[in-house]
Formats: C-alpha cells, structure tokens, sequence
C-alpha cells in the first residue's frame, strides 16, 4: 500500500532516516516497522515563524517494498536521418537536439562559442583581466549563458512542458537527485560543466553532431522556406528546418532578420544593477537567528515591490554566490550572478530591476529596446573607466543620493569604482530603486544597509526582442520551417522554460516533417 502525506520536520530531522520513518509512523498512526520505504516528493523550507521547519511531500510505501523509478532513454542513432539544424547549444539547443532524437531526426548543433572546458580560459581572463573574447565569454558557448552563470532550475512554467523530464534529463547525466523534490532546485556552476559535456556526448553518441566555433552568419531561404544557413561567412549547410536557439544576447542575429526583413518586434525587458550583501544578513533576517544552522542552506529571497505604474522585483537570487562579468563585448559592462553547487561564498547577490516599457522607448524600430540597452551598457563601462571595473554604490548612499566614500568589500573580481549609478540608469530606473530599497527594508529586516553594495548594471534580464513564431506550428509566420526559440526569441527565461521550448520546437519538427 502507498500513501502521499506532507511532513514537518526540524531542519537537524531532515536529512536522518530513522527521524524521517518516525514522523511518517506518527502522521500515519502506523507502526514504525511496517514502513518499508518512502521516496520524497517535494521539499522546502518553511521560514514564516520564529521556528524553521522543512515541509516534505512524502510517498511511502506501507508493507510493500520500494519501487525503483529510474529514467533512462535508450537513444535510436540517428547518424543517416533527416538533419534538423539547431543554432545555438545552449539548454534549448540541446534539449532540442534529444528530442529530435527521440523523434527519429538527426540533429546537428551548431555553437558559436567554444566547448565548456576550453570556456574556462576565456572566463578567467574576463575574471582577472577585463580581456572579453566576443565569441566565448559567460553568455556564449557551450551550454549557453546558464552553464557558468549558476544552473538555476526554478520555474513557473508548468503549463509549458514537463519540466520532470528536463529534471530527469539533468539527474541522468550527472546532476543530484535533490534538484527533483528541493523547491528551489539548484546544480551549480562547478558541476555543470560536466553535465553537459555528457549530454553533448549522448548526442554525438546517437549519430547527431555538435559543432564548435559555429557562427551562424546568414540564413538560406528560398521563396518563404528555409533551406539551411551560412556558418563563419563561408560554409553552406542545408536542412529544411532549422531551430534558432540563440540566447537573448545575440544581436548580431536580430541584426541579421531585420536586414533580411524578416519579422521582428521590440520587446520589454527590465533593468537595473545587482545587489549584495554578506550572506550573514540575510541568513539573519530570512531564519530569524544570529547565526545560521549547520542544518540549513544559505537564505534565499524574492522581493518585488510596486512603484507607481512599475513593477520592481529581484530575481536570479544567489544564495553564498558571486557577482560574474556577463559582457559580449569589450567596451560594455553586464552583471550577473552565479553560485557554486554548496553556496558556500561569504555573499549573497540578486538581481535587482525595474520594468522598461516599450513606452519608454519611443519609436517605430523593432530594434530600439535592443539599441537602448546597449547604450546603458557601454555608458556603465565608461564610468567604470575600463578593465570591466563596475560603477558600484553603497545602498543607503544611492538612496539618499550621496557618493560613497569607499566600497564594502565584495565578490565582483574585476574590481568596482565608486560613482553615483544614476549617472548610468535611466532617471525613471533610478528612482524606482531609490523608493522600492527602503520598502524592501520594512519587508525583510536588515536588507537596507549601507553594507549592501549595488552594482551596475543588470541589463540581461530578458531578450529586448521577440522573434514571431505561430502558436501551433511553432514557426516563424513569414519563413517555414523556421523555429525561433527560447529566451532569444523572447518565449522562454531560464534553463528549464528553455529546456521544455527547445523540446516543443524539436516537436513541431516532428509534425512539420
């Protein structure tokens, strides 16, 4: 017999075995003895009282044993079927390529970046020497901009897809078990590599092809159909579909349809800067404690506040994380965050954006928003004054519209410059911040801190432009067999909505051929 309950349990409680089969016996009013095994289903913290509980969502098994629930897919080889070209091999590039697989086509993979370990070499010279490489950086290369930006797995996007699978997909190729019952599922920047590298492995096991140093630079269309692309200026490659799963930091590829004119739209984004803080104050405000349990994880948070006619949220939380230089090119300052899989740096990051409407950026140009965020980027490395050096404020000190006589000490490498950040943001982005800080201080306590240090300018939230696609076909209504995809096309944000577009899209192929 089976039995879904939800259990409380102490947070020293939940990881031990015999306290877990103790509270399930209790819950149940069973003999202990008669629980042969339990498998959870759903965990999280529960931080609303004085006293920090985890909830679990619990299957057990009563007087029967338990059942093993492996997920494994046997890919077909694919190496002498019909090509479905992906450009891009980011989470939607290569769930894509897995499905066109499963689904009999033969994928071939085409990444403008490098592979993730020759990535590295790039991101450390980011790091230690402000030197951008403008095809590998944090956004471009294999595994796109999640591989070394943090491996995030949250989502809202139930209705989308089956985000188990994807979830299965990443436990089969090396990823924890955790990331399938935890709230806030997490992989880490230091094991991700390696998970996609065994992904592209079972791709180019199956008979598909990932290729490296693949820039997409033109796309062959003849009379609305599309009959392959051009890579590097040069080679040709042909398929009558072609999946365009570029990331939402490729301008270059809305560049190139809205030269061709092919249909594109200018699309709201957010912006703003990052915001940090010693991970202590927010393990003290989120688990009321002065310090945090060796039982417990770094705090998370979300906030969001609204200011008038705009929204101001956080997003992209990183709990014990570090703030990363995130430009594609040299002249622009970008951040972002990431953590290692144990949290375990002195410092807390989020995002933190206000909503830029297409209001706010008159014109007819479907290019504008794109243009617009460019401009805040390169003005923000201006008054770094080079290297990838931040404009950087104290909190407190931007909210009451003073220069900060020093910076706190923080985890942004190239190092930050202390200037009055309302130089770089837009006037109504900055003052959206000024009036949501203090809010959010009321909110959770010890947040407004001149401790806290805010660095500009978090601009990636979202792609600036949408690429069209019809609901059912998936295809872009002006060129068939095009399949804009994922965040690049505007239709996804995060690797696991990625994940499940980039799945949808390797489906409609199936219908489409």
């Amino acid at each position: 017999m089976q039995k879904e309950i939800e259990i409380t349990l102490l947070p020293e409680e939940s990881a031990e075995e015999h306290a877990i089969k103790k509270q399930l016996s209790i819950a149940l009013k069973i003999e202990i003895q008669r629980i042969k095994g339990y498998q959870i289903l759903k965990r999280s913290i529960d931080a609303r009282s004085r006293k920090v509980v985890y909830r679990m969502q619990v299957r057990v098994y009563i007087d029967e044993p338990i059942l093993a629930d492996n997920y494994i897919v046997n890919y077909q080889n694919v190496s002498n079927s019909k090509q479905v070209i992906i450009v891009g091999a980011g989470p939607a590039g290569l769930f894509a390529a897995l499905q066109c697989i499963e689904n009999g086509f033969k994928p071939i993979v085409l990444e403008r970046g490098k592979d993730v370990k020759q990535r590295r070499r790039d991101l450390a010279a980011i790091n230690k020497e402000g030197i951008v490489n403008i095809e590998s950086n944090y956004c471009y290369g294999e595994g796109g901009a999640g591989t070394y930006s943090d491996g995030k797995l949250y989502t809202r996007s139930n209705k989308r897809g089956d985000i188990n699978k994807v979830l299965q997909v990443f436990v089969q190729h090396g990823a924890t078990e955790d990331i399938l019952v935890d709230a806030r599922p997490h992989i880490g920047t230091n094991k991700l590599p390696l998970i996609i590298t065994s992904i592209r492995e079972c791709i180019l096991n199956a008979g598909g092809e990932v290729r490296f140093d693949q820039k997409v630079t033109d796309l062959l269309i003849d009379f609305g159909k599309i009959k392959g692309v051009v890579v590097n200026g040069e080679e040709k490659l042909l398929a009558d579909a072609v999946i365009l799963a570029t990331g939402h930091s490729a301008r270059d590829i809305y560049e190139l349809l809205h030269q061709k004119k092919i249909l594109i739209e200018a699309k709201p984004f957010a912006l703003g800067v990052r915001i940090e803080h010693p991970q202590a104050i927010i393990d003290a405000a989120q688990y009321h404690c002065d310090i945090r349990s060796e039982f417990l994880p770094p705090a998370y948070y979300s906030l969001v506040e609204q200011v008038g006619s705009r929204g101001v949220f956080s997003f992209c939380m990183c709990p014990g994380g570090i703030i990363a230089p995130c430009a594609t090119h040299p002249d622009e300052i970008v951040v972002n965050g990431w953590s290692p899989s144990k949290r375990n740096n002195p410092f807390a990051n989020s995002g933190t954006v206000v909503q830029v409407t297409l209001e706010d950026v008159k014109g007819d140009d479907p290019l504008r928003m794109m243009h617009f965020q460019a401009r805040i980027e390169q003005h923000a490395f201006q008054l770094g004054g080079g290297d990838l050096v931040a404009p950087a404020q104290r909190m407190i000190d931007f909210v009451e519209n003073k220069v900060s006589a020093d910076l706190p000490r923080n985890s942004y490498l190239p190092g930050t410059k202390s200037v009055m950040l309302k130089e770089t943001l837009p006037a109504f982005v900055a003052e959206s911040l000024r009036n949501a800080l203090p809010v959010f201080g009321r909110k959770m306590k010890g947040y407004y801190t001149n401790e806290a240090i805010l660095v500009g300018v978090e601009s990636r939230s979202s792609s600036p432009v949408r690429i069209p696609r019809d609901k059912e076909t998936f295809q872009h209504p002006q060129v068939a067999g095009l399949f804009p995809c994922a965040e690049g096309a505007g239709y996804a944000g995060g690797i696991v909505s990625a994940a499940i577009d980039g799945v949808n899209c390797a489906n409609a192929i199936t219908k489409f051929y």
